[in-house]
């Protein structure tokens, strides 16, 4: 596994530990094995973007603060430039931009996603607390919730409960980049 999952595991244990709690029972709560959630810890098991968030607000901190290890400062206003923004690359087929990693006690978390063409397999669907707004800004995907699919192109958006099991996945073989706001 990368360096990055290493260091975010042993940020999580640490924040972990530092509420008291025990691997089982944060385990329990995020609905994950405990041997999963250790495999986590160690780096050794790759973080979909639901149970970062998840795990983030049990344990109370940002999911900026989980990925980069550093507290942010701002609350007036943060900047992000063109093409600018906190790298999160946790999978091959997606990329992930935090637009407002500065940001302390944000209410939302926008993120450009640009999700790369990866065969003909339906992605495995995942599912955080909240609600989620993703804008389509080129390319086209299919877009799975619940029993339900969808081609968004460029210009179509989607709200939706993210408590749903949902996915994303390029449609053809052009990446699909999409602004996601996932709201707390």
């Amino acid at each position: 596994m990368t360096e990055q999952l290493k260091d975010i595991g042993k940020r999580l244990s640490m924040l972990r530990e530092s509420m008291g709690v025990t691997p089982e029972k944060i385990s329990e709560i995020l609905e994950v094995s405990a041997e999963d959630y250790l495999l986590y810890e160690a780096g050794e098991k790759d973080f979909s973007f639901s149970f970062l968030y998840n795990v983030a607000g049990v344990l109370g901190v940002d999911v900026v603060d989980i990925i980069s290890g550093e507290t942010p400062k701002l609350s007036l206003c943060s900047v992000v430039r063109a093409g600018g923004g906190y790298d999160i690359n946790r999978r091959k087929a997606y990329d992930y931009k935090h637009l407002a990693f500065t940001f302390r006690n944000k209410k939302a978390e926008p993120f450009m996603v640009t999700v790369e063409p990866s065969g003909d397999a339906v992605p495995e669907r995942h599912s955080h607390c909240g609600q989620e707004f993703n804008y389509m800004v080129s390319g086209c995907m299919e877009f799975y919730i619940g029993d339900m699919t969808y081609t968004l192109g460029e210009g179509d958006s989607v709200y939706f409960d993210s408590a749903v099991p949902h996915a994303m996945k390029a449609h053809g073989d052009k990446p699909a980049k999409f602004l996601a706001i996932v709201m707390k």
